[in-house]
This record gives C-alpha cells, structure tokens and sequence, in this order.
C-alpha cells in the first residue's frame, strides 16, 4: 500500500500563494493517478485536481483552474498543488491519494485506495 505524507500547510493571507507537497513511499508511487482532494468545515470531502503517471492528463474541478497548478516529479516520488489566489473559502484540509494507474481520471473518492492524513489550510480574509 502507498505511504502518503503532505505538508505545506498553513495560515495565509487572502491572494496569498502555498505550495502542497506529498511524498510517497518508493516503489509504489509508480503508474499511479495521484489526485488532491480537500474537506473544507461541515462539508463533505471534494476533488481538487488530479495528474496521471506520464503527467499528459491533468483533471481539475472548475473552481481549481487558473488558480491551482498541479504537478508530478516521479522521480522523487512526490506531486505537488501549487495554490494562489487563496480566498478564505479554500480553508480546508487537503488531502493526497493515490488512484488507479492508466489515463483515466475518477473524481470520486471511492476511487482512491491510499490516502495521506491531511494537511490543513487556513486562509485569512
């Protein structure tokens, strides 16, 4: 099972940028879709942007485009959310999860078998 640990985290002001990291364990990043997915307060959780393995399919919900870049460096076993523009509606915590390998993109949580346990954004009006 894929090991996930996020950081970048943190308190931001709003228009602020921040930088998400996920590392995971070696050896079983590889082929894999690894997605963001974020549960803002007294919601339920949502997908964020997703990348598959060779980095030419990038899913992002619409409210993520334009402002959320994300990325894949598979040599190091990490991907990355790059935010900016944060508004305080993107409080949240975000989460890392690894997917299916191949070119399809799920949306769906149920989708993702290994997850990471989070990191929180807070995002200052």
């Amino acid at each position: 099972q894929v090991q996930l640990v996020e950081s970048g985290g943190g308190l931001v002001q709003a228009g602020g940028s921040l930088k998400l990291s996920c590392d995971a364990s070696a050896g079983t990043f590889d082929n894999r879709v690894m997605a963001w997915f974020r549960q803002r307060p007294g919601l339920a959780r949502e997908f964020v942007a997703a990348i598959t393995w060779s980095g030419d399919r990038i899913l992002a919900r619409e409210v993520s485009k334009g402002r959320f870049t994300l990325s894949r460096d598979n040599g190091k076993n990490t991907v990355s959310l790059q935010l900016h523009s944060l508004q305080p509606e993107d409080t949240a915590v975000y989460y890392c999860a690894a997917g299916g390998t191949g070119s399809h993109i799920d949306t769906t949580s149920q989708s993702y078998d290994s997850w990471g346990q989070g990191t929180q954004l807070t995002v200052s009006s």
